[in-house]
């Protein structure tokens, strides 16, 4: 397995430059929206494209990657909700250990089902911590979860988690306020993180505007997802691009 993807991203987290990753949920796309994201998102510079969702009640996960890797060069990097949510077309997958709550399925178990699995299917694997964070209103993934999210004021406890995942040897730590949440990840507590730890940092969840998007990374995120705000309207993906990427580097 080749480490091409984590590469990628630490390697521009080391040159101070942000990413910015399109979440697509293999559910809530069709052959002419993936024809439709693919182009935006090239035209966009789009870094990384993930793929996946809390539940993917459709069985299409394979052919949903390989459309996107026949219209684009995008890197695409699976996000599972499941341990059934791995196709080998894909050119990585985010081994995800929820660290941030005390379901032991979601910190190891489903992880020892899945093991033999992924690992015959050739992905490059990128372990990394998972980290809920309080978005204001009950999300698919606390609710699938059955964890409690971390509150969003309490930037200790965010911060040690993280350093407890980076120490653990997790090669990304990936805050998530959930889909659909009502409240995004302060910077106050992204930039506490972000300075606790050396691995990149991903953020996500309930950023919906280029201006939270450019925050969150002034703060420290080194790669933003945005899934549902993009559902919702699909041009937002050049918008949040341009923000993204006019983040100063600073090294």
């Amino acid at each position: 397995m080749t480490d091409l993807i984590h590469q990628s991203i630490a390697g521009k987290k080391k040159a101070g430059r942000k990413s910015f990753a399109v979440l697509i949920d293999p559910d809530k796309v069709d052959e002419q929206k993936i024809a439709e994201l693919s182009e935006l998102t090239t035209e966009a510079n789009v870094d990384y494209l993930l793929v996946g969702g809390s539940l993917v009640i459709s069985n299409h996960l394979d052919e949903v990657v390989k459309q996107v890797k026949r219209q684009c060069s995008i890197p695409v990097i699976l996000f599972p909700g499941t341990p059934s949510q791995v196709s080998r077309y894909a050119d990585a997958l985010l081994y995800l250990s929820l660290i941030s709550g005390r379901n032991p399925e979601l910190l190891i178990g489903q992880h020892v089902i899945s093991a033999p699995f992924v690992k015959q299917s050739g992905l490059e694997i990128i372990s990394t911590g998972y980290m809920v964070i309080d978005g204001g209103a009950p999300t698919t993934v606390s609710y699938i979860s059955n964890a409690t999210p971390i509150p969003f004021n309490k930037n200790e406890i965010a911060m040690c988690t993280a350093m407890a995942g980076e120490m653990l040897g997790m090669k990304l730590i990936y805050m998530d306020a959930g889909s659909g949440a009502e409240r995004p990840i302060t910077e106050a507590m992204i930039a506490g993180v972000a300075n606790a730890i050396e691995v990149p940092l991903v953020v996500g969840g309930g950023i919906t505007d280029p201006e939270k998007a450019y925050l969150n990374c002034k703060a420290g995120a080194d790669v933003i997802v945005v899934g549902n705000a993009i559902e919702k309207d699909i041009s937002l993906i050049k918008e949040i691009s341009t923000a993204i990427h006019s983040v100063p580097v600073r090294v």
